[in-house]
């Protein structure tokens, strides 16, 4: 009996697997809450794996080119946070909009919804890319990069610059698909984006140096944007867009400005605030920066798992919400959240006991893995503040709640961590560990906050 019973889970949980990785939707309003988190859960998380393996290879190969090169990339990147904010908060406000017309079963509207918010990321990518094609020596000045890094990297941030187009749509692309619940399609997005980039990337900076990482990443995104098209139009699922779709509905514009203009606001704060970290960072040296660059990697690498757990919360509070099952929305959140938090602490702990070995791996320079091994090993010490804390906060954006965590940013990243981490580094001496050292407060304090909010359940009363 003992032997059939578990043959029969292992049977249940290899079927279970294969159907979450090759289904393109299903309905997560009824059922067992633990197996809908599975069946989002599994793809969101190798979707988020596949854009944290983006990070990883682009410093991987760039960091055989010296600590000037690895620089450049980290401050393109901290600069890059402003386009990412915008990309996750039209992402955000398209996953809401989407998932609660498809917890309604209006899915006519939720096909409207993500061609609206196409249109409003067009307009803001020309502008971002005028600035990355004008300014991106500027750029690196603005960042604290010296004359040699900027004479080196300038040609990398401008292509990186103005190829957000494909950064913008990756995402939110990938959005409209989460709400839709169509979490498998977003995966094999990245994969396919993942894997040119992975082919290009040294056949490119061996022909062109440090530019050819930037062409490799733009080329493999582009491509990866290629196949969510051809599925938004062509696919199966129950979101297809047509032409009409993208007819301006002033409406439906409205409403998801309303959402995406919070939750980019949201994520610029929180942008904003790492990039004036890595600016009190590059105080420090080029060594310190490079240091910086990797941990950061490194920790983003094992943060996007974790971040595609979140987003599983995300789908179902909005597709319940639309269901008007919102204590169901409630339940599906915190046990995603024990979910997320018991993963951290893995993490946690490999970081704490294993960061030079993991540095290794990327580079060898002494002075660059003194500070990476250190920032690794301070900033891990919060980790299980932070699985708790992104769930909590994906569930207020899945809800249309984007106001929420847009002030609980406000204060803590603005008001707290940049004078703290300033006044550690600089005033008391601390060096870039006073900058580590923020970071976890920083973070555990929005987790604590987000929670003591999030059980207020105000969040259930919002409309979109």
């Amino acid at each position: 009996m003992t032997t059939y019973i578990n043959h029969k889970g292992r049977k249940t949980v290899f079927t279970y697997l294969k159907e979450a990785l090759n289904s393109e939707h299903q309905d997560f309003t009824t059922g067992s809450i633990r197996k809908a988190i599975f069946m989002l859960a599994i793809p969101m998380i190798l979707e988020m794996c596949m854009e944290s393996v983006f990070a990883v290879v682009d410093i991987f190969f760039v960091g055989k080119l010296g600590a000037n090169a690895a620089a450049t990339v980290g401050l393109t990147e901290s600069f890059l946070t402003i386009v990412y904010s915008v990309a996750i908060g039209l992402s955000m406000a398209a996953t809401a909009m989407v998932a609660r017309r498809v917890g309604e079963k209006n899915y006519e509207d939720a096909a409207k919804a993500g061609a609206q918010a196409a249109l409003l990321s067009f307009a803001v990518t020309i502008l971002i890319s005028c600035t990355g094609l004008f300014f991106a020596k500027n750029i690196l000045s603005l960042m604290g990069a010296g004359p040699e890094v900027i004479a080196m990297g300038t040609s990398y941030t401008r292509i990186m610059l103005t190829g957000n187009v494909v950064i913008m749509l990756l995402f939110l692309i990938n959005g409209v698909f989460r709400g839709a619940g169509d979490a498998t399609i977003a995966m094999r997005s990245l994969w396919l984006a993942n894997i040119c980039n992975i082919i290009l990337c040294p056949l490119l900076i061996h022909r062109y140096g440090l530019p050819g990482a930037a062409m490799a990443t733009t080329t493999g995104r582009g491509i990866g944007v290629c196949y969510q098209v051809y599925h938004l139009f062509k696919g199966k699922g129950i979101i297809r867009v047509h032409l009409k779709h993208f007819i301006p509905d002033t409406a439906v514009l409205k409403s998801i400005l309303n959402v995406a203009s919070s939750a980019t606001l949201q994520f610029l704060i929180g942008s904003a605030s790492w990039m004036i970290m890595a600016r009190i960072v590059s105080g420090f040296g080029s060594d310190a920066v490079a240091g910086y660059t990797i941990a950061i990697r490194l920790l983003i690498f094992f943060l996007m798992p974790a971040w595609g757990l979140s987003n599983a919360a995300a789908t179902l509070v909005g597709q319940n919400l639309g269901a008007k099952q919102p204590d169901r929305a409630e339940k599906s959140v915190w046990i995603t959240a024990g979910y997320n938090a018991i993963f951290m602490a893995v993490v946690s702990v490999l970081f704490i006991t294993s960061a030079e070995f993991f540095v290794k791996l990327i580079n060898s320079d002494p002075a660059v893995i003194k500070t990476a091994v250190v920032a690794l090993r301070t900033i891990s010490m919060g980790y299980i503040f932070y699985g708790v804390g992104m769930v909590i906060i994906n569930a207020f954006n899945g809800a249309g709640d984007s106001k929420t965590p847009t002030w609980i940013n406000l204060f803590w990243f603005w008001a707290f961590q940049i004078p703290f981490a300033y006044t550690l580094a600089n005033v008391m001496h601390v060096g870039t560990s006073g900058v580590f050292i923020a970071i976890v407060v920083t973070e555990s304090c929005i987790t604590i906050t987000s929670v003591i909010l999030f059980k207020k359940g105000k969040w259930k009363l919002v409309k979109i």
